[in-house]
């Protein structure tokens, strides 16, 4: 575990001033529950846009948060990458738990994460019928699910990278495993959807971004495993995109990919937007060459019963080239300005 530099005496003075107003420090003991945006806060305290905004810029500039946009929302967590960061935990677990005003302030968060689920489940009982046809096409999700855990193995996993992370379902069954997890998205929509998920089973430490895949917001070699889950069909340009995703990893990390084998189900062009009919085992083994990762893995996917449905689903596994011992895996790098 990399830890994080200790404070010179005008940063922890800084950081202590930053920290010592009693809305901040409620503040400080919400974000060590997990991401929120500034409407949650708002919400939560029962303080105005403008004063919440101020405190937050204050400490964001003290080092002691971070800020991420998701268009027109701004979400902000404890910067776990810096020594104002670890000070604001470390006073976020300080505070009694048992403190009227913090325990109302945690009610008050239990009831925004409510409104979350229930917004979720608004949205997929529109979009339901469309799900479920198009699972209905290919083995069920729980054999594709238990494909990537043996893929990803028994080997550890400091920093994982799920893109395209739709309902959040990769991160709910590989974050565990991650000290740092991260799923991007484009659609608002979904990521609101992954949070509601990851919140109900207690994933509220996974970091949850709007991005674009061909531009990712983080530094080069900051996950020694990302996951690409049924996005590449999708694109206009997927090789482009897995060079992205590879150029992500650390010397030694690992890309899985699962997408679907070449088929001919040309309405899933016209219905759902897919760009691409399935990729043959070369087309990806010849991106991944191009993306600098061997491709030691590519199988079928099948049920328990051995079927695999109308549509096949592959999974691919490439492994970046250069030894681990080249260079150390920058686990907390800041996202890229």
């Amino acid at each position: 575990m990399i830890r994080s530099a200790r404070h010179s005496l005008p940063s922890l003075l800084a950081s202590l001033r930053a920290a010592g107003e009693e809305t901040r420090l409620r503040i400080l003991a919400l974000l060590a529950e997990g991401e929120l945006s500034v409407s949650d806060l708002t919400d939560i305290l029962g303080q105005s846009q403008p004063r919440i905004s101020r405190h937050l810029k204050l400490m964001a500039e003290a080092g002691l948060l971070r800020r991420y946009r998701e268009g027109a929302w701004a979400f902000f967590r404890l910067d776990d990458a810096s020594p104002g960061g670890t000070l604001a935990l470390a006073l976020a677990r300080d505070l009694d738990p048992a403190d009227p005003v913090l325990a109302a302030d945690r009610e008050r968060l239990a009831a925004v994460r409510a409104t979350r689920t229930a917004a979720a489940q608004s949205y997929f009982a529109n979009v339901a019928r469309e799900w479920d046809q198009l699972r209905s096409l290919h083995v069920p999700d729980a054999a594709v699910e238990t494909a990537v855990e043996a893929a990803v193995g028994d080997t550890p996993v400091q920093a994982l990278l799920d893109l395209g992370t739709g309902t959040g379902r990769m991160l709910e069954r590989l974050a565990p495993r991650a000290a740092r997890a991260v799923g991007v998205d484009a659609n608002h929509a979904m990521l609101a959807v992954a949070r509601a998920n990851l919140e109900k089973v207690g994933l509220t430490k996974v970091e949850l971004r709007q991005g674009d895949i061909y531009a990712l917001p983080f530094a080069r070699g900051s996950f020694d495993l990302v996951v690409v889950h049924q996005v590449l069909h999708f694109l206009d340009d997927p090789g482009r995109a897995l060079r992205e995703a590879a150029a992500m990893l650390a010397p030694g990390g690992r890309l899985i990919l699962i997408d679907f084998a070449p088929h001919e189900m040309e309405f899933l062009r016209t219905e759902h937007a897919h760009r691409r009919l399935g990729f043959t085992r070369e087309q990806i083994a010849g991106w991944f060459a191009e993306a600098g990762l061997e491709c030691d893995l590519a199988e079928e996917v099948t049920a328990a019963d051995g079927g695999s449905g109308q549509l096949g689903v592959m999974l691919w596994r490439g492994r970046d080239r250069r030894l681990q011992g080249d260079f150390p895996l920058r686990q907390f790098d800041r996202e890229v300005a």
